[in-house]
């Protein structure tokens, strides 16, 4: 089995090919970028050069896992929009995977409770609460966009140490530490473990193919989990509007 991945949801771009034969997983090819290019200049030419580097043929894969939300709503949309093209063009499945679950499983194995924060601005993240069991994650909370003093809270409720990782751990880092838990065992990941890689994606597919969740390229659609900042400053507008008629 083989699965094209694809994670264009935050400040990461990342795209890799992963395949499984004789229940052995190995990761072909893997290209991550974080740097100041919008995706949509980085996302094809990174998946080309996989192509150009493998001698790959695209028609060997047999499903397009995509990073579906939530994140950013533009790098969301040029993710979705590029997994659908090729579904579309290819003829295969893809496999909706919910992007803090992807984030979580980059840690396997660990025993301490998995706790993925996605800069959401206003003191809120996108996060969701896991734990492994081995290399099988395991949902507590599922993915949800909440204030970062509520997620705290879920938190020391478990009563068991936690890590953290994402591109929110810089913005949350020191409430965290000196305020929100002070009294907990916390830890944040590395570097090379507390951002988006397609690899995770990819093998989090493999799983979900086998247990046949996957979708038509016309039926996958983000989940924002919340309306777009224009949205919100569109609604508060009227607010103001219909309060000064």
């Amino acid at each position: 089995m083989r699965i094209l991945a694809i994670d264009s949801s935050g400040l990461v771009a990342t795209v890799a090919v992963v395949e499984e034969e004789n229940e052995i997983s190995k990761t072909i090819a893997e290209y991550t970028i974080n740097y100041k290019k919008t995706h949509s200049q980085t996302l094809l030419p990174m998946l080309d050069e996989i192509v150009k580097m493998t001698d790959m043929n695209l028609d060997t894969i047999d499903a397009i896992a995509v990073a579906g939300g939530p994140g950013s709503f533009t790098g969301l949309r040029i993710g979705s929009a590029t997994a659908k093209g090729l579904g579309l063009a290819l003829k295969k499945p893809l496999i909706h995977i919910p992007t803090v679950d992807g984030l979580a499983y980059n840690l396997c194995y660990t025993d301490r409770i998995i706790c993925p924060i996605m800069d959401a601005r206003r003191n809120q993240v996108y996060t969701g609460i896991y734990q492994m069991d081995g290399d099988k994650l395991q949902v507590l909370e599922a993915q949800m966009a909440v204030e970062i003093d509520e997620l705290a809270k879920k938190l020391c409720t478990y009563g068991k140490p936690v890590i953290f990782l994402g591109d929110g751990v810089p913005v949350h880092k020191d409430r965290l530490e000196k305020e929100l838990m002070t009294n907990y065992d916390i830890a944040f990941a590395p570097a090379h473990m507390n951002q988006q890689r397609a690899a995770a994606v990819g093998m989090l597919g493999i799983q979900y193919y086998k247990e046949g969740k996957t979708e038509t390229a016309m039926e996958h659609k983000p989940d924002y989990l919340r309306v777009s900042q224009a949205e919100r400053e569109r609604e508060e507008r009227l607010k103001a509007e219909n309060t000064h008629e």
